[in-house]
């Protein structure tokens, strides 16, 4: 007999991998129904061999309830389990659910937030008798109960009764009512939050969107439009756009937007340099960038922005990398040549931690943008690069957030051989620049010297070979024995010296972010 989960889903990208990762270890089969998502819920869910059943276009909760209870009967006779595609509530609190109903203490069982001023053995029936008949004054009921209602559990034979009927309930508990009416016994089991409205966390902090625009007419409403109501200040940067990009920021009527023109284009580095700016002036707590282009999923700002509210990261920033699910889209060459700069940033920056350094979706607290001198902030692309420097050099912590790849209508207008090789040339400066301040100046470390003497005895040692090897194949001149051993003992030598010094930056890096190692 075994068990069920539904996760009905609607542009749930944001969450559905971790939801559909935890209740994996408590559910034998998962059904989503990605009920017309314009994002790639739909192809992470694939991806973690979920069942996916696929709306064309969105037909709401109902109809993904009926839909999937109706595919699960593929499954046989077993308890089917509900669950939000959000971060709410914990799947680690489904066996409560499962267990009530595989021991027959009921066919139906609620999970729920305890109504307030009321106890947890508060009667469900006489809540949802009461729902409809509270139109006026019961808005804030029927409200808390849509919202704070968790998870719903029915046996195989009440399943039967279900009639996908809507009324003013939530559609969970239309479907208990069902179940109720026909006679089958219900239990309520406390189920907590994982935490609080997002909204009133974030009420409390002046948040500021940064987004940089280049000949973004045809997306760039899209994105202000979709920028949560959270956010206090939007800045737009126009970096003199040749298109109608202007005109289509002029009839946005937001009373967030701050447009910022730029009459010569400048680059996206400068573009966001002069938001951030903008920002500062207007005491903004939290700084987020965002690109024009709506590639960036506003769902995925509140785990962008939580790290820095909770005090565990002073810069948070997005990795598409950090599993096969949220990859989709990037080409293979996309991907090498993410995973090449993410090594040499890496060494750049010297955060060992952080993949994906080429994703703009960020967030910065205003003490670490005050603090990291960004009226020098690289102009071209590589201005991320020289952001994750800036950050480790003045000792500020930062932090990846997973999530998926987008791309949408717009292409990417970088050349990326001339790409690399500038941002290449542009972090190697950096890099010898943060060895100068953060190790020599501000608090002297002997990985300087190891870096210095590794650098100096590894190239010696390659061209000790290059030159014995042409020397013996083209020239035929005898090589004295003990200069093969000298190039060997300089390459080895300087090997080593490079390794040690990368194990002392990475112990650093991990102090700062207190990680053991």
């Amino acid at each position: 007999m075994g068990v069920t989960c539904i996760i009905p889903a609607y542009n749930d990208e944001a969450n559905i991998h971790d939801v559909i990762k935890k209740a994996g270890l408590y559910v034998d089969n998962i059904v989503v129904v990605d009920d017309g998502s314009t994002d790639s819920t739909a192809y992470i869910a694939q991806k973690m061999d979920a069942h996916v059943i696929k709306h064309d276009k969105h037909k709401g909760k109902m109809e993904s309830l009926r839909a999937a209870f109706r595919y699960s009967e593929k499954f046989g006779n077993g308890p089917v389990i509900i669950i939000n595609a959000d971060d709410i509530y914990d799947p680690d609190a489904i066996p409560k659910l499962i267990t009530s109903v595989m021991w027959r203490e009921a066919d139906a069982v609620v999970g729920y937030n305890e109504y307030p001023g009321q106890g947890i053995n508060t009667d469900l029936q006489s809540l949802i008798d009461m729902a409809p008949y509270l139109d006026s004054d019961g808005k804030y009921l029927s409200n808390y109960l849509s919202q704070n209602i968790g998870f719903t559990a029915f046996s195989s034979i009440s399943t039967a009764s279900l009639t996908f009927t809507e009324d003013s309930l939530p559609e969970e508990l239309c479907l208990v009512k069902d179940a109720l009416n026909a006679g089958f016994k219900l239990k309520e089991v406390s189920v907590k939050k994982t935490h609080e409205s997002n909204k009133d966390i974030f009420d409390k902090y002046k948040i500021g969107v940064v987004v940089p625009a280049y000949n973004e007419e045809k997306l760039i409403r899209t994105t202000i439009e979709g920028i949560p109501n959270y956010v206090d200040r939007i800045y737009v940067i126009n970096d003199a756009s040749t298109d109608s990009t202007a005109d289509v920021l002029k009839s946005v009527r937001d009373p967030r937007l701050s447009v910022i023109t730029h009459e010569t284009n400048q680059g996206v580095g400068a573009a966001i340099l002069h938001g951030y700016k903008r920002a500062l002036q207007e005491d903004m707590d939290i700084m987020v960038v965002m690109g024009g282009d709506n590639q960036m999923n506003p769902a995925h700002m509140p785990s962008l922005l939580m790290p820095i509210i909770e005090g565990k990261a002073d810069y948070t920033k997005g990795n598409r990398l950090g599993c096969d699910e949220f990859r989709c889209g990037m080409s293979s060459w996309r991907l090498f040549g993410n995973s090449l700069l993410s090594l040499i940033t890496k060494i750049g920056s010297g955060y060992w931690h952080i993949m994906d350094p080429q994703n703009g979706y960020t967030a910065i607290s205003k003490n670490a943008l005050s603090n990291i001198e960004i009226d020098t902030l690289y102009t071209y692309y590589g201005y991320c690069n020289d952001m994750l420097v800036k950050l480790n050099t003045f000792g500020f912590r930062t932090q990846d957030v997973t999530m998926p790849a987008h791309y949408g209508e717009e292409k990417s207008s970088i050349k990326y051989s001339r790409y690399m090789s500038k941002v290449s040339v542009m972090l190697f400066k950096k890099f010898l620049w943060r060895l100068k301040v953060k190790y020599s100046i501000t608090n002297f470390h002997p990985l300087v010297l190891f870096y210095a003497f590794g650098m100096i005895l590894l190239p010696l040692g390659v061209l000790s070979g290059v030159y014995i090897l042409l020397s013996g194949l083209i020239t035929g001149w005898y090589i004295p024995a003990s200069l093969p051993l000298i190039g060997a003992l300089f390459f080895i030598a300087g090997l080593q010296l490079i390794l040690f010094a990368m194990l002392f930056d990475m112990r650093e890096c991990y102090k700062a972010m207190d990680v053991n190692v």
